[in-house]
């Protein structure tokens, strides 16, 4: 991210001299979580402060451990060696499979918690977890031309309250727990629906940032592809319901001012992880989503699952992920649950990728026009979500999302 730093101008020193932590900057390693950032970055601060989730650092690696290189975000993984710099972000993290960890209180040593980007202090970890965190020491917080920490959600997309057209018909994918296989189940509908000639957007909309979903959607054919960093998140974990929700709808906001034919959308880890469960049972999500599809490891997972998302009034259409290697798993759970089961070569043919589209339903009401939907979707998050002023309509709004020619 070369181009996001800049010189200031500094009384006493030669024209064209940089300064010492420019030159660190534009010789580090930026990290994925930190591709939005394009501009702005003037120089490097060490104080004595507390960090927020979002907030830019500059990092030295001390010791390589279970993270062995950084997802830059061009898509190439830079191989960490004791001594490298790195850009990345400060964020909380929750993987069942991997660590747990949150923002750290001080500017002290703290661990790469992610491939994607993220510094934070590692709380607990998964017993197969053989190498310890990837050390790191911060050499202080990116900062702007005014000093200020460099924030990702300086840099998130433009917001948008006003939605014109109607929401498109939107699946969301969802499961028992992280690795239950959604990803993978997203990436193959997608395939199979750009292969009957629609134009899917997709959104991840919860989790923790990482390049790898990102680029599996985009060869799979999806376009444009977001995720929450796009809305100045580094991860949701810890982030309210509110703000959670907000993410959710802007979003869904740009894939359908872009004008896609359908939405597939990811939920992060497991429908029992909280920040999950609350974007589940929101008014928001009921409203938007017109189908669901559930990504299991076993057949007793699936069961739970159908019961969880019934119990709440969720549009449960169909069964996949892990538990699809099994044949008896799969019957299993189509006898347990009466819902048709998809593997990732099922979800990736055009004319069954269909058929799931054809058991969701079209969003209930459509977005309003005007006035009255920007007062539906600040009602909708509730009272904290301040109104917008002035309200900005969609068709208003330049998009940073690229589309396609």
């Amino acid at each position: 991210m070369i181009e996001a730093v800049r010189s200031k101008p500094v009384t006493g020193r030669a024209r064209g001299e940089a300064l010492p932590e420019v030159v660190r900057l534009r010789r580090a390693e930026w990290a994925f979580t930190t591709r939005r950032v394009r501009g702005g970055v003037c120089g490097v601060v060490l104080e004595s402060t507390t960090p927020k989730a979002g907030d830019l650092l500059l990092a030295r690696v001390d010791a390589v451990g279970y993270h062995s290189a950084l997802q830059l975000p061009e898509g190439r993984r830079k191989h960490l060696f004791i001594g490298d710099e790195i850009v990345v972000a400060y964020g909380n993290r929750y993987a069942p499979n991997q660590f747990e960890a949150v923002v750290p209180k001080t500017l002290g040593p703290c661990q790469l918690v992610a491939a994607g980007g993220v510094a934070g202090k590692a709380l607990s970890w998964h017993a197969s977890v053989s190498k310890s965190a990837t050390q790191i020491t911060p050499l202080g917080l990116l900062t702007d031309p005014n000093g200020r920490p460099v924030n990702l959600r300086d840099h998130a997309l433009p917001s948008v309250d006003r939605v014109t057209a109607p929401w498109p018909l939107t699946i969301a994918v969802v499961g028992t727990a992280m690795d239950s296989g959604k990803t993978q189940s997203a990436a193959h509908l997608v395939k199979g629906l750009t292969l009957a000639g629609l134009r899917i957007g997709y959104a991840k909309v919860t989790g923790t940032g990482s390049g790898g979903d990102t680029w599996l959607l985009k060869d799979a054919g999806a376009h444009p592809v977001l995720d929450f960093t796009d809305a100045g998140l580094v991860s949701t974990y810890l982030e309210t319901p509110v703000e959670v929700q907000r993410v959710f709808l802007a979003l869904m906001a740009h894939l359908t001012k872009l004008r896609v034919d359908a939405v597939v959308i990811e939920v992060a880890d497991g429908v029992l992880q909280e920040e999950t469960a609350a974007l589940l049972e929101s008014t928001v999500f009921k409203e938007v989503v017109g189908g669901i599809l559930f990504a299991a490891g076993d057949a007793m997972g699936a069961v739970a699952g159908d019961t969880w998302l019934r119990n709440r009034n969720l549009p449960l259409i169909a069964l996949s992920g892990v538990l699809t290697s099994s044949p008896l798993q799969r019957r299993e759970s189509s006898k347990a649950t009466g819902l048709p089961v998809f593997s990732r070569q099922d979800l990736a043919q055009a004319t069954k990728a269909m058929s799931i589209m054809a058991l969701a339903k079209r969003p209930g009401p459509e977005p309003a026009r005007g006035a009255e939907r920007a007062q539906t979707l600040r009602e909708g998050l509730g009272t904290a979500l301040p109104a917008a002023t002035p309200a900005v309509r969609s068709e208003d709004v330049t998009s940073d999302v690229e589309v396609a020619p």
